[in-house]
């Protein structure tokens, strides 16, 4: 399979216009807002704050992970620049968007931290919206200009985890 993309004349990367972390960011303070007004918390355990606390540094060591390993493949990170290499080590070996399982258990953390059901499962909205505004288009421009390295790595590793 031929790449279809000049890797010289990409300019654009997958064009994504809207950028993934502020999706997560919006659900979570509508959610926020939700809580506000209609609370419904996961319970009275005093330790939903240590699991909560976990949890999101879970997910901030697992973005930094991320980080460093596209930093070290010289690659943009901003799905709206171009891509110059798959990135399929690190933690990239266990998961195509680690990036966007991070920001799922950043969400799930601090709604366990603020014992809100609504923050808690406000990453489902936010998943859903990131799988059709960044996670086709990403796929489908790697796909595009990476070809048959693509599909090798696609069908090696997980979407998720």
């Amino acid at each position: 399979m031929s790449n279809n993309i000049n890797i010289e004349n990409d300019k654009s990367g997958a064009s994504v216009k809207f950028p993934p972390p502020l999706v997560f960011l919006t659900f979570m303070l509508t959610a926020a807002g939700a809580h506000h007004f209609w609370p419904m918390q996961l319970g009275s355990l005093s330790g939903f704050r240590y699991i909560g606390g976990v949890v999101v540094i879970l997910g901030i060591f697992i973005t930094i992970l991320a980080r460093m390993s596209f930093k070290k493949a010289e690659t943009n990170i901003a799905p709206w620049k171009p891509t110059t290499k798959i990135v399929s080590t690190g933690i990239f070996a266990y998961s195509r968007n680690p990036f966007y399982v991070a920001f799922c258990l950043i969400s799930i953390g601090i709604g366990t931290f603020f014992n809100s059901i609504w923050i808690l499962f406000s990453f489902i909205p936010s998943a859903v919206i990131i799988y059709y505004i960044a996670i086709k288009k990403e796929e489908a421009y790697l796909e595009k200009k990476f070809g048959e390295e693509y599909e090798h790595y696609k069908n090696k590793v997980r979407r998720w985890f």
